[in-house]
């Protein structure tokens, strides 16, 4: 059986996530292959995938900050906010030319912090039990609720102008749940031209960089494989423990940790005296119980 692990994929562009994992499921021999959070197939970059035990980890990869670079094109609206999408509308070369550096920078401090953001229509948000991207393609009218998401880092590279565009290149740091493509739209609607995204790369998702994946063609999967215990280490703070502590975590009982502070409230990885990740935990005072349990004789040793 291939071992459990976490796998750092830089997408290419033109692939849809479940290429990769079916892609990733054939290299690898098994079935149980996930992955922490979609990119579109216009979108490259970092794709993080779990596999065996390890797609247990991928719930709180989803969960933690991405970092993106991204070109947006202003004077221009589409279907789904992107490249892909059908031409709404297009500004006329003089609102183009009315729109000022600043007020482009005075654009993106307002989509910056905490802010609420309507997804795009054409996104994998559920509605009803159906995609919302599934509802556009039959026919339907689809208005997402707004969400609270966080943009911690919004800034401006270049700006290139052209008679019918100006092409934004920006870096983009923001919480979980963050659509890149909404915040090319909102910037275009701010400054009254209409926006989309004509490029997107994911850099960085949690602690996992793109700079320490590989593509999937050629993509050796027993030699890139991240043990559990590693990623998990990367994720949270690590707790070594004894070998009578490790078998009664992994028999479902509680331990108690005398010398043990976290006030985080965050999981921790117990790893066990061979470096085997035994499982995430959480304290309750010096006592602690499992969150999630990880079966030993399938995991690879850091």
């Amino acid at each position: 059986m291939t071992a459990s692990g976490i796998l750092l994929v830089d997408k290419p562009g033109g692939w849809t996530s479940h290429d990769i994992v079916a892609r990733t499921r054939r290299l690898a021999g098994t079935r149980k292959v996930g992955h922490a959070g979609t990119l579109d197939p216009m979108a490259t970059g970092l794709l993080i995938l779990g596999l065996n035990s390890s797609t247990r980890l991928l719930t709180y990869i989803v969960g933690t900050d991405k970092e993106y670079r991204a070109t947006i094109r202003l004077g221009s609206a589409t279907s789904t906010d992107d490249a892909e999408g059908d031409l709404l509308a297009q500004a006329p070369a003089a609102a183009l030319a009315a729109v000022s550096d600043e007020a482009i920078r005075s654009g993106v401090a307002a989509l910056t912090g905490e802010i609420d953001q309507v997804p795009s229509a054409v996104s994998a948000i559920k509605v009803d039990g159906k995609r919302a991207y599934a509802r556009v393609r039959a026919g339907e009218e689809v208005v997402l609720a707004a969400r609270a998401v966080t943009v911690s880092v919004f800034e401006i590279g270049d700006i290139r102008r052209a008679a019918e565009a100006i092409d934004v290149d920006v870096r983009v740091v923001c919480s979980s749940g963050t659509y890149i493509r909404s915040l090319a739209r909102d910037l275009g609607a701010g400054l009254a031209v209409g926006g989309h995204l004509t490029a997107l790369r994911r850099t960085r998702v949690g602690p996992f960089s793109v700079d320490h994946a590989r593509p999937i063609d050629g993509l050796d999967v027993a030699e890139r494989l991240i043990p559990a215990a590693l990623a998990a280490g990367e994720l949270f703070e690590r707790l070594e423990l004894t070998e009578q502590q490790a078998i009664d975590l992994t028999h479902g009982k509680r331990i108690h940790v005398p010398d043990w502070e976290n006030g985080s409230g965050e999981p921790i990885a117990a790893l066990s005296p061979t470096g085997h990740l035994v499982g995430l935990i959480e304290f309750r005072g010096k006592e602690a119980r499992t969150l999630v349990n990880f079966p030993t004789d399938e995991i690879a040793t850091a």
